[in-house]
């Protein structure tokens, strides 16, 4: 009986979360054709098809749908062990930083795992926009951070891409007008770039109807119905969703995010760079 390798769950997973081959190949940080000879391992492993043509795409076989909550099971029992070796004797502080789309989805659960297994050492948590976050990690007074990534950087252990989506009110907007109403934070965003990158490519007129320094007024307004925005699915929860295809909105590019560790933090940080890097892109993104 041939073991089932944790690299081809995770891309299995990651399919499973993203619902689609490339995205799944970005998240893994690996081309698609890697991506699809890894599914095949798989396959040939299991002894059964576990993806069958959907539509213009792929889903799941009844062999894949049994096997999520295995591999799912399978990957958390590694991440413990190799988290209760790695914090048995480790103590002192970490210093953490990221922006609040993780603070929201996908870190909690993985600093509890970290807090569970390293009991000696004390986290530290600040959420704020990226450039910020930047700043402190280079002052030392961060040791890690999770930022958005606009060009790479010596300090980065990790790189997590997501892809960007439109979303608005799940009762979709107040009004509609000839004037696209974006809710946008205010400069400089990466998002904020992408936004009107693409919107001025399409030739499509649009207008500031919000802005926001943070995400929670960003949040507000497009709750309200306001305006849309631009983020990746981790933001799309408590009453906000994708954009409806009607809207005819452009195309955008895939949001890249950096996870960063300061020269000269000490190992806890490490270790939770490591678990951030392994595990934050299947951790949330599609709740």
């Amino acid at each position: 009986m041939e073991a089932l390798d944790p690299d081809l769950l995770k891309t299995f997973l990651a399919f499973v979360d993203s619902g689609l081959l490339a995205r799944a190949a970005s998240s893994v940080g690996r081309s698609p054709s890697a991506v699809t000879a890894q599914m095949q391992r798989l396959e040939e492993v299991v002894g059964e098809p576990l993806l069958a043509p959907q539509g213009r795409g792929r889903g799941l076989t009844p062999a894949g749908e049994d096997l999520v909550g295995h591999a799912r099971r399978i990957l958390a029992v590694h991440r413990e062990a190799w988290l209760a070796m790695k914090g048995a004797r480790a103590a002192g502080r970490v210093a953490i930083g990221t922006t609040q789309d993780f603070a929201d989805s996908g870190l909690p659960d993985l600093l509890r795992a970290f807090a569970t297994s390293h009991p000696r050492v004390r986290i530290e948590l600040r959420v704020g926009r990226s450039a910020e976050l930047g700043q402190a990690l280079q002052s030392g007074s961060l040791d890690l951070a999770i930022v958005m990534r606009q060009t790479p950087a010596p300090d980065e252990v990790g790189v997590l891409r997501e892809p960007m989506i439109w979303l608005c009110s799940h009762k979709g907007l107040a009004s509609r007008q000839e004037e696209l109403p974006l809710a946008l934070l205010d400069p400089h965003c990466g998002f904020r770039e992408a936004a009107l990158a693409a919107l001025d490519a399409a030739g499509r007129n649009y207008r500031i109807a919000a802005g926001s320094a943070s995400l929670a007024g960003l949040r507000t307004a497009v709750n309200a119905g306001v305006a849309l925005t631009l983020r990746t699915a981790r933001f799309a929860h408590s009453g906000i969703v994708e954009a409806p295809r009607e809207l005819g909105l452009p195309q955008v590019p895939m949001a890249e995010f950096a996870i960063r560790l300061r020269a000269g933090a000490d190992t806890p940080a490490g270790d939770l760079a490591t678990l951030l890097g392994d595990n934050l892109a299947l951790a949330g993104s599609l709740d």
